[in-house]
């Protein structure tokens, strides 16, 4: 799972000899670092366990986490080099007062007590960040080869905190950073590099030298813990310690690449404008308004038409219009704003799905909770059983919500979009709908998401449901060039348990049995959410592409960038590359070709 906004408050049997790691890799030797496994006051090396690879141990001590330079205040800025980074400001009496008031309330006020807060845990195993930012490092290409399609880089997002929890962690609560591979020279050259997205929030507390904004999905359950943390907040606000004016998003879900430019995306705040330069290191460029046009925040999932180059968004928030539709031209120009004031309470609205004449949204379960939070001291956020869902259809060049309809699907509940096209006088969406939605925030491991084809009648307003496969899937993506568009194909993550991810299957949405391929990482490798890079080939089928991820080998401590054939049944990997570096598990990524690399340099 991925982060959701903080606007509210600010079955089947694995195919046989699927091991992620060819055979004839198995012989090889690596050396390692250890993995680390945080606790709630430092960070302990773990010695790899036994693999099926020969790892060379390190005979080093362990070593204490390096102190990260500072960084510019400024929003705008490109990172400047390391070594010309400000220092950090000196302590302040009120910074200390401050500290000391925060640390009360994690002992003490609201500890964490509950495993999905609980840093210990939250954040163990190939969840614990890395411990510093990496440069450019060249990376080995130990099989296959890299098809020439890849030239660009493939960038993966996720929530990498750089500071360890005094209290109460959420997974989603993390800072963004951003894990590269730039592949270049026809494949023959891979580079990876890893960087934190400069948001305001992320260089005022780093400049500080400690957590300044409290963390939105853990830090406010229960009126007491609200009440503090809110005061604390209130305080630093008034001594001038940030400013929430300029922002408080994390930047840490998802990219996407439109009008010549890539942005980091959190939907809690604007989109962060960012750039890979040829060397492939990562640069932020600034917090992007579009010209004061967009205001408060965006989608992490907006939609980008493949073939206008027109980008659709929206926002939601806890106070009306509870959702706001808007779009960007082909030259990323912001279009007026389209309150939708008939959706009459505030819900979650992680991602849409957009076809050629419409745009879809999804009323869920989760919304608002505020009794929960008073009396039951849970989070304000929570499940709501006795809600209806709904499904709205507006289209998608409508100025006004007057053409706007609802339609009502009981216990269908939509996280992440897959797909929409349109049929005659329907609607048809493909989305994992997930099944257990009282357990989203506080137990991922219980999670269950079931792929579902929904079809919309706008004339007679009857929806059918159609489920595509009875595992537990997410994160499903499709060739981008189909977006919007009757497509046939889909991959989705396995999530064994959510959030890790041990396999990804691929769906025909035009069958009854619609799986027909699947690649299982094996024991102990998880992944991410796989993306769908089309050959260069403009004549070529649907299909014909390949899927690339990040995979994490917890018992060797080992990452790859992994290349699978997505035409294939048994999703075979074409090309592997083993990382020089940790990479954790995270959230959303996207391939941005080398062609649209450089309009952007």
């Amino acid at each position: 799972m991925d982060a959701f906004s903080s606007s509210f408050v600010s079955s089947t049997t694995a195919f046989s000899n699927q091991n992620y790691i060819p055979s004839n890799l198995s012989t090889l030797s690596y050396s390692t670092k250890p993995n680390h496994v945080i606790t709630s006051v430092r960070i302990e090396d773990k010695p790899p366990s036994s693999s099926t690879t020969t790892i060379n141990k390190p005979t080093t001590s362990p070593q204490p986490p390096p102190t990260r330079p500072s960084s510019s205040s400024s929003s705008v800025a490109v990172r400047p080099p390391k070594q010309q980074q400000q220092p950090r400001s000196p302590p302040t009496l009120p910074g200390a007062i401050f500290n000391a008031f925060d640390d009360i309330i994690n002992t003490f006020v609201d500890p964490p007590l509950r495993p999905s807060v609980d840093p210990k845990l939250v954040l163990s195993t190939n969840f614990a960040p890395v411990l510093d930012e990496l440069p450019p490092t060249k990376c080995h290409i130990e099989y296959g080869t890299l098809p020439t399609c890849l030239d660009g880089a493939y960038i993966r997002n996720g929530p990498n905190p750089q500071f360890l929890p005094r209290g109460p962690y959420h997974l989603f609560d993390g800072d963004g950073m951003l894990h590269c591979l730039r592949i270049s020279q026809s494949g023959q050259s891979a580079t990876l590099s890893s960087r934190y997205v400069n948001t305001y929030k992320y260089d005022i507390e780093r400049r500080a030298g400690h957590p300044l904004i409290p963390n939105v999905f853990s830090g406010f359950n229960g009126l007491t813990a609200a009440a503090t943390r809110g005061a604390l907040s209130a305080a630093r606000i008034f001594t001038g310690q940030f400013n929430p004016a300029n922002g408080i998003g994390l930047a840490n879900t998802s990219l996407a690449f439109f009008a010549d430019r890539l942005y980091a995306l959190g939907e809690s705040d604007l989109p962060y404008e960012v750039r890979v330069t040829t060397e492939g290191d990562i640069q932020t460029v600034g917090r992007r308004d579009f010209d004061g046009k967009l205001n408060m925040s965006m989608t992490a999932h907006p939609k980008i038409d493949p073939d206008t180059g027109e980008t659709f968004a929206f926002r939601y928030g806890p106070i009306p219009p509870f959702l706001t539709y808007f779009r960007f031209d082909q030259r990323g120009e912001k279009q007026p704003d389209v309150p939708i004031f008939s959706m009459t309470s505030p819900s979650f609205l992680h991602d849409f799905a957009i076809t050629k004449k419409y745009a879809i949204f999804t009323e869920i379960q989760l919304g608002m909770n505020p009794m929960d939070m008073i009396v039951g001291g849970g989070s304000p956020v929570g499940a709501n059983p006795s809600k209806v869902s709904r499904v709205g259809v507006i289209p998608r060049y409508a100025k006004d919500e007057s053409e706007m309809k609802w339609f009502e699907v009981p216990g269908f509940n939509l996280m992440h979009a897959v797909n929409a096209w349109d049929e005659e006088d329907a609607v048809v969406m493909v989305a994992p709908n997930i099944l257990s939605i009282e357990h989203t925030l506080e137990r991922l491991d219980l999670v269950h998401a079931l792929v579902e084809k929904v079809r919309i009648d706008l004339k007679t307003g009857v929806v059918s449901r159609q489920p595509l496969s009875a595992m537990n899937l997410d994160f499903g993506v499709i060739n981008p060039a189909f977006v919007a568009k009757k497509n046939k194909y889909v991959y989705a993550a396995v999530g064994d348990p959510m959030p890790k991810i041990s396999g990804v299957v691929k769906l025909d949405v035009s069958r009854g049995e619609a799986e027909v391929g699947r690649r299982m990482y094996g024991p102990g490798c998880y992944g991410g959410e796989p993306f769908f890079v089309a050959k260069e080939d403009c004549s070529a089928e649907e299909d014909e592409g390949y899927l690339v991820t990040y995979l994490h080998d917890e018992k060797s401590g080992e990452s790859r960038f992994v290349v699978m054939d997505a035409k294939s049944p048994e999703l075979e990997i074409v090309a592997s590359v083993k990382l020089p570096a940790r990479v954790p598990y995270g959230f959303h990524g996207i391939f941005v070709k080398e062609s649209d690399l450089r309009k952007h340099s």
